[in-house]
């Protein structure tokens, strides 16, 4: 086996910041590992801060992760092989679980959410942290997603929101003759897992998927419509600029917030971004569940974070408070509020202070009940490696549906081949 000076660097790095904790006799200490907190990372610290009050004998060293998801999943892929027990509770993806539990890198956290719990969280979440009938994360906050329209537009021409593709093509190739230097629908086209994400938003509402019983069927015709309805926005119909193949969350943020897009696909994030003073969009958004193909029904990806412990934790029924606390009401609900993170638990969605405090939840509830996980499989990242140049090369013209859905087919077939 040849040993890659580049990953040994890597390593070094991320375990350097760690290595050197230790337990003072007079509290535990836990370190909690987790991407970068949106918003005023002061207001965090403080719901720590009450975390510590309320358990005296703990202490937590809060610590932020690289951006990247990719670069936190391969820290966690590197020192989790290590058997490293430097950290002791991870923000998770909502894709990793199933292959860090396979792995045995996470303890079973299954008491802790007996049955009478559990139905208070959205069934995808569940869904996605679940291997084997046993729970190896509890959902943290969650994402799907969503719609957003220019509302003083469509009032202008006299449109409600689409219920159907069909009809946001028409209201959007409307629109856009009448309006000039607008889009008429920007979304995620990059090569990345947003990718993925934003493809099967349509393959699952099309009456598509990708796995089934643990088979692949990517390659079917329900997909392959799908997938050539995303390259007609672009090449057919064009409401969507062929830009979209480069670019990203922000970046579809950034031209929808300066009044340059019609439509937007997005996560809930967006919506506190386009309503602070100043915003040249403020006042003039609507949000709404994705549209579906005719007589079918609307589908939206699940996102979200979760937190588990590190199987190889010294300190596990410390790291269990910890996530006890985080993921509670009281929790969720001081997180809505400081950083838009939104809730896992559904009786938050009918707080009456949380939804005056932040009353575009109430449009969010049924798409959250409905959003689905990507396909929960140990093999997920290898097979999303495997797809997302698949969908990249359909929607960029570079390859026909069908020919990139079988490659793809074929590929997958391959990873889950016992």
């Amino acid at each position: 086996m040849v040993i890659r000076p580049a990953i040994i660097l890597l390593s070094l790095l991320f375990v350097g910041c760690t290595q050197n904790v230790k337990d003072n006799g007079e509290f535990t200490l836990l370190v909690f590992k987790h991407g970068k907190i949106a918003g005023d990372p002061e207001l965090f610290t403080q719901l720590i801060n009450r975390f510590e009050r309320e358990n005296p004998g703990i202490k937590v060293k809060d610590e932020t992760l690289p951006a990247s998801t990719d670069e936190q999943h391969q820290f966690y892929v590197i020192n989790l092989e290590g058997r490293s027990a430097d950290f002791d509770v991870l923000g998770l993806d909502v894709i990793w679980v199933p292959e860090f539990a396979k792995a045995g890198w996470l303890r079973d956290l299954s008491h802790l959410l007996p049955e009478d719990d559990k139905g208070d969280f959205f069934p995808g979440p569940v869904q996605a942290v679940s291997y084997e009938s046993k729970i190896y994360a509890v959902p943290w906050y969650i994402d799907a997603g969503l719609l957003y329209y220019r509302k003083d537009l469509l009032e202008k021409y006299g449109f409600s929101p689409p219920e159907t593709w069909q009809e946001l093509i028409e209201v959007a190739q409307h629109i856009t003759s009448r309006e000039t230097r607008i889009y008429g629908f920007v979304w995620q086209g990059k090569q990345y897992e947003g990718l993925v994400c934003n493809v099967l938003e349509y393959l699952w509402g099309n009456g598509g998927d990708v796995l089934q019983d643990g088979v692949s069927v990517i390659n079917s015709y329900e997909n392959i419509y799908a997938l050539q309805f995303m390259r007609d926005l672009i090449a057919k119909y064009k409401i969507t600029p062929p830009l979209v193949t480069t670019v990203i969350e922000e970046q579809t943020r950034h031209i929808f917030g300066n009044g340059r897009a019609l439509f937007m696909r997005n996560w809930p994030y967006a919506w506190n971004i386009f309503e602070r003073e100043g915003s040249p969009v403020k006042g003039k958004v609507g949000v709404s569940i994705l549209p579906s193909f005719s007589h079918k029904e609307s589908a939206s990806t699940l996102g979200g974070w979760q937190l588990g412990v590190n199987r190889y934790s010294r300190h596990s029924e410390a790291a269990e408070r910890l996530i006890r606390f985080l993921t509670s009401q009281e929790s969720q609900k001081t997180l809505a509020v400081t950083t838009g993170y939104k809730p896992t638990r559904m009786s938050l969605y009918r707080d009456k202070e949380l939804i005056m405090k932040q009353p575009f939840m109430l449009s969010l509830y049924d798409v959250f009940m409905k959003a689905r996980p990507r396909p929960v499989s140990p093999y997920y990242m290898m097979i999303s490696q495997v797809i997302q140049p698949e969908f990249s090369a359909a929607i960029s013209g570079i390859k026909t549906p069908e020919d990139a859905l079988s490659s793809a087919h074929k590929q997958i077939e391959h990873i889950l081949v016992p």
